[in-house]
């Protein structure tokens, strides 16, 4: 039942329709209840006064020469004879249901079970097409037969009384509900006030200010709200500082190649530049585009990573095809290094090596990671490079390891807590690149439920090399 519909959601409207709602359902059923007491606190005392008259009207039966007799005295016919209100009828039967006096046409009594003398019986009848309260009684008089006296009596008092007592009983409470009503209403209002003063504090709020609401002046029941307001605020205030730290980093790995094409063009447009000058500043430009190009490409890769688009949309993965095949594309970017480029482990199609995750994004992983290992690892003809991906399987422990190992300078203990930051690349190298690969490993790794870590692929030598490894966590079906 909605007493206060409105076209959206209240919950001001829904509280007062649960509390208005079951109090005027239970107005009539408090009318009928109050009915029914009423009549059976009116019928008590006339029922009382009916049970006298009929035990008075038994001590006036007298036997005579065997037979009961009725001997009324004048103040007895008088209170027998009624009021200007209601009419008293009596009669006086034999056991062979022979008047002895009174009234012959008033109702018998029931038959249903048998009668007790010296009881009283109330009932109620109807008398000439009024109803009646009826009192009946047997008497045993000694010498004679068993006598049944009646005395019926109108029910306009009754009603009239029973009337009053409704009336003195409900009015007041009509007069009352309203009052109810009102103060429910007020009681609600300042009982959801407190909402509406953390609605007041959040609009009169800074569009910068992200700092946390109070939890101390709301009430219990709000606190969770608040302290969930509280959570996202500190999520956006996390957000809006990575972006804005991303966007300062995005903007100074920028500046650099920008400055060299505008650089490389300035010396191109010089007075004499030769021929082998001009060339010279032309494949200058071309690296410093494909530097920004890349730069824009790793940027546009986190970005897509920290948004959270990728996994949302789940699918099986083969981990082992997605690594070949990003293999197979870096060959020839390792062929011009002199890099050994290979891979080793299970063979696609392995239940061990199927992942749920984002197909594009897995691949973003393997790409970055063999990216990162071509670009860091130095080589030449007679002493080249090797970089190994290989996929195992743990068809056991329910594990998918994706490894990428190099023969490379390896990671100093200093910066390993640093590589993972975006923008930050190793020092003492000169390896392109714009230190947002392994920040994008992490990330996609970190959608996945995966973990990523790394160590010296060859602890002792030199070069040590550098070993990456992400573990993801693989369906039991699928590593039976």
């Amino acid at each position: 039942m909605k007493l206060f519909q409105h076209g959206q959601r209240s919950l001001f409207g829904e509280i007062l329709d649960w509390m208005l709602t079951p109090l005027l359902l239970l107005v009539p059923v408090s009318i009928g209840v109050t009915w029914l007491v009423a009549q059976g606190i009116a019928n008590a005392p006339f029922d009382r006064a009916l049970e006298y008259n009929a035990q008075a009207l038994a001590r006036l039966v007298t036997v005579r020469q065997g037979r009961a007799q009725l001997l009324l005295p004048p103040p007895a016919r008088e209170i027998l004879s009624g009021d200007e209100t209601d009419r008293v009828y009596y009669q006086v039967l034999d056991l062979q249901s022979r008047l002895l006096s009174g009234e012959p046409d008033l109702p018998p009594p029931g038959t249903d079970e048998p009668p007790v003398p010296g009881v009283v019986y109330l009932r109620d009848a109807y008398m000439r097409e009024q109803p009646v309260r009826v009192a009946a009684l047997w008497i045993d008089p000694p010498g004679a037969a068993p006598v049944l006296i009646q005395i019926a009596e109108t029910r306009a008092k009754q009603s009239l009384l029973a009337t009053e007592i409704i009336k003195g009983v409900l009015l007041p409470q009509f007069a009352i509900l309203p009052l109810a009503v009102l103060l429910i209403w007020l009681a609600l209002v300042r009982g959801i006030k407190p909402l509406s003063v953390v609605e007041a504090r959040i609009r009169e709020r800074r569009p910068d200010d992200l700092s946390p609401l109070d939890e101390s002046e709301v009430p219990m029941e709000v606190v969770p709200l608040v302290s969930s307001v509280n959570e996202l605020l500190r999520k956006l205030h996390d957000s809006i500082a990575t972006q804005k730290r991303f966007l300062a980093d995005a903007a100074h790995q920028l500046k650099t190649p920008l400055a060299g094409l505008r650089m490389q063009a300035d010396l191109a447009q010089r007075a004499g530049a030769s021929a082998e000058d001009l060339k010279h500043s032309l494949k200058q430009i071309g690296r410093a585009s494909v530097r920004a190009t890349h730069t824009v490409n790793q940027l546009l890769a986190l970005a897509r990573a920290e948004g959270g688009a990728g996994p949302r949309v789940r699918q099986p993965c083969d981990l082992a095809r997605l690594t070949i095949d990003v293999v197979r594309e870096a060959v020839p970017r390792a062929i011009d290094k002199a890099l050994d480029l290979g891979y080793e482990g299970i063979e696609p199609g392995t239940p061990g090596a199927m992942v749920e995750g984002n197909p594009t994004l897995l691949r973003e992983v393997v790409r970055n990671l063999v990216d990162n290992a071509i670009a860091y690892t130095s080589s030449s003809p007679g002493r080249p490079g090797v970089i190994t991906a290989r996929v195992l399987a743990d068809p056991f422990g329910h594990i998918a390891l994706l490894q990428v190992e190099d023969s490379g300078p390896g990671i100093a203990e200093h910066e390993r807590e640093l590589v993972f930051e975006p923008f930050y690349r190793v020092l003492g190298n000169e390896a392109d690149g714009s230190g947002l690969g392994l920040s994008i490993v992490r990330e996609i790794a970190s959608q996945h439920h995966a973990t990523v870590a790394f160590e010296d692929a060859r602890p002792g030598r030199q070069p040590p090399g550098t070993r990456f490894s992400v573990r993801f966590e693989t369906r039991p079906s699928q590593a039976s």
